[in-house]
């Protein structure tokens, strides 16, 4: 998941960019608001974290412009959490969910995961392919009766591919996906993590197959489709 965090507080930005680069997200980090308007006119996230007390430009003024200019990107407002005014101006300027501070981190990235699902208009964290399954919430993937230990980047990468499947996923719009803009990602970075992943997945099963020049593209072997529970 490609996350912009929206935080003017520096040690709590830092501590929730360092709590979900763990999970395997790729994170990137704004401290006002006026920055993160101009950046997200070139840029796009799966999730958007936003602070409503920003500096230069506030989190709900930053909202209604990106809902003005057509951006639909799901929305997790960070509110003071006794003040129920500002939680009801952020749903009614278009945020999609909100969380009082202080939280709770596994509170935090479980609304996080609840709303890019709901984006791509999935039910349940649990999506089976075939004899394949893969729990989003717990991260793991199981074959048949087994276990496959995937660290959390490379489950992200298989969630992408997997979110494609059958589609060509360039280079590009992986290494946008897998890493912040702040993390060095050199031109054999995504390969590394694609060669790791080959090794782990039952390739009478599901298969990576390079397409040159172009990306990835993630496949099964016997046809099998996908379905969410």
């Amino acid at each position: 998941m490609r996350i912009l965090l929206v935080e003017d507080n520096l040690d709590l930005a830092h501590a929730v960019v360092q709590h979900l680069r763990r999970g395997g997200n790729a994170v990137d980090h704004e401290a006002d608001g006026l920055s993160a308007c101009r950046f997200l006119e070139h840029e796009r996230y799966d999730l958007v974290l936003l602070d409503i007390g920003l500096p230069r430009m506030d989190g709900l003024s930053l909202l209604a412009e990106l809902r003005r200019r057509g951006d639909a990107t799901p929305v997790l407002m960070l509110t003071e959490r006794s003040d129920i005014e500002d939680r009801i101006s952020a749903l009614d300027v278009g945020a999609d969910d909100y969380i009082g501070k202080p939280f709770d981190f596994r509170e935090l990235s479980a609304r996080c995961r609840a709303l890019t699902r709901r984006r791509q208009a999935q039910t349940s964290a649990l999506v089976r392919i075939g004899p394949m399954t893969m729990d989003n919430a717990a991260r793991r993937v199981r074959f048949h009766n087994r276990t496959i230990d995937l660290p959390n980047r490379e489950y992200s990468l298989l969630e992408i591919l997997v979110g494609r499947l059958g589609q060509v996923v360039s280079k590009n719009e992986i290494t946008n996906r897998l890493f912040a803009l702040s993390e060095e990602a050199g031109s054999n970075t995504v390969e590394l993590y694609v060669a790791r992943l080959r090794k782990k997945l039952p390739r009478d099963f599901l298969r990576i197959v390079t397409v040159r020049g172009t990306g990835y593209l993630a496949e099964t072997t016997h046809g099998n489709g996908m379905a969410h529970d």
